[in-house]
């Protein structure tokens, strides 16, 4: 099979995963519009309905965000998309008892209300889309799940690696189809965020929301309502808002779920905020190939941006693979003639693209592996997609009947719940050692 065979067959079908995919219920709105409900209007729920403004079929029903700020920027992007204004709702429970004919809805409010919030469409017969993570504690990812069991209704988690072309083309095709890494024998992730990027948030006062509004959702007030990440009791902090993606992608390449973790944390930066502003985790993993161990760094005060991305070493090569094409690089072992001879054939057929081609003499390669030991490569170019719109087509397909969710809410809870776990590892200073308490249902 060649890489254009492999494109169109495999990168829609199911990927490795910890736990088997939800079965599609039957078709919806079969040859109609979906009709959807936008949950939360912030800055995440502007990314993830721009991605789903190039997803033909859909009809986005009603907005609902406590903050008449987004919800009137969230109706007016609507009615500019649509030309049709969406119904205006402050608070859910109203929302969920007026309107009729909702097929899903898409959350993207704070972690603390990802349960809640997804809880209550689910009950009231609606497919989810949620953000990541699933909830900011253990117990609201495992509330998730079991409304999800219970209702019969899909349940995507918003880990948007696991349906991007990039990371399913890697897995799929390079580590497990060619196994071109050969052994892999060491994982890291970074996201480094620059000092700018991590101040925080102000609002005008004559924007903000009135007071008994923000204790009635949990906020003490406009400052914690605009920086709620900084919180412990609403969020889980970097290795939560941040890191979780990197740690999924460690779970979900490697088919395993980690048997121990061992934290790191501090405030050396932003002294007086209740989150760590740096944060390490190193995991182990008992793999089919051998033991070895994952490593995650977060940081808030980097003097750039640092990038973030997840490195997979092999014995025959490493690549580090990101949602950006800037943070993705790959490098192949010449260490022998036939390391060189895998990595060549793997160009030659598209897989690959060599940045440094080897030397030729009369058309022929010189595969000299001592003036070679180390070629960089890159994926090909049409593997670049804008990082949620994947996933969120999979999950109006699999509304549709046509697919399988790429990350339903128990294959999430399986990946998610040992990151729950490096908060407690690092304020304790004592690695955790994982049992069916601390990753079950």
């Amino acid at each position: 099979m060649d890489r254009r065979e492999f494109l169109n067959s495999a990168v829609a079908g199911a990927g490795l995963a910890l736990l088997p995919a939800a079965v599609p219920p039957a078709a919806i709105s079969a040859g109609g519009k979906l009709h959807v409900a936008l949950i939360g209007h912030g800055r995440q729920g502007d990314v993830l309905f721009y991605a789903m403004r190039n997803i033909p079929g859909l009809h986005f029903q009603a907005v609902c965000d406590i903050w008449d700020y987004n919800r009137n920027r969230g109706t007016g992007q609507v009615y500019a998309l649509q030309r049709h204004k969406p119904n205006s709702y402050a608070d859910i429970d109203e929302m969920l008892a007026t309107e009729k004919g909702l097929d899903a809805a898409i959350i993207a409010t704070p972690d603390f209300w990802h349960a809640p919030h997804t809880v209550k469409c689910l009950e009231a017969g609606l497919h989810v889309y949620c953000e990541k993570a699933m909830s900011n504690t253990l117990d609201g990812a495992r509330a998730m799940v079991r409304a999800a069991d219970a209702s019969g209704k899909l349940c995507q988690i918003g880990y948007q690696r696991r349906s991007n072309p990039r990371y399913r083309y890697t897995l799929e095709q390079l580590l497990n189809g060619k196994r071109i890494f050969g052994q892999i024998v060491n994982v890291r992730g970074q996201w480094h965020r620059s000092l700018v990027s991590s101040q925080e948030f102000q609002c005008k006062p004559s924007l903000a929301i009135k007071p008994d509004i923000l204790n009635q959702h949990g906020y003490r007030d406009m400052q914690q309502f605009m920086n709620w990440r900084l919180y412990r009791d609403l969020s889980g902090g970097l290795v939560i808002d941040l890191g979780c993606h990197q740690i999924d992608a460690f779970n979900w390449f490697l088919g395993v779920a980690p048997k121990s973790v061992c934290g790191f944390g501090g405030n050396d930066y932003f002294k007086q905020r209740e989150q760590f502003d740096n944060i390490m985790a190193v995991f182990e993993y008992d793999t089919p190939q051998g033991t070895l161990r994952a490593s995650e760094q977060v940081m808030t005060a980097s003097p750039g941006t640092g990038g973030y991305y997840e490195s997979f070493m092999g014995t025959e090569g490493t690549i580090n693979l990101s949602e950006q094409p800037a943070y993705t690089s790959i490098s192949g072992y010449g260490s022998t003639l036939a390391n060189c001879r895998t990595w060549n054939e793997a160009v030659r057929r598209g897989f690959l693209k060599d940045k440094d081609p080897p030397r030729t003499i009369n058309g022929q390669v010189i595969e000299s592996s001592p003036s070679r030991p180390l070629r960089d490569y890159e994926l090909p170019g049409d593997l670049n997609k804008p990082p949620h719109q994947p996933h969120l087509e999979n999950f109006f397909a699999a509304l549709r009947g046509e697919a399988t969710l790429n990350c339903d809410a128990r294959r999430a809870f399986a990946s998610e719940a040992p990151m729950h776990w490096v908060n407690p590892s690092a304020r304790s200073r004592q690695a955790i050692d994982f049992t069916k308490e601390h990753l079950g249902l």
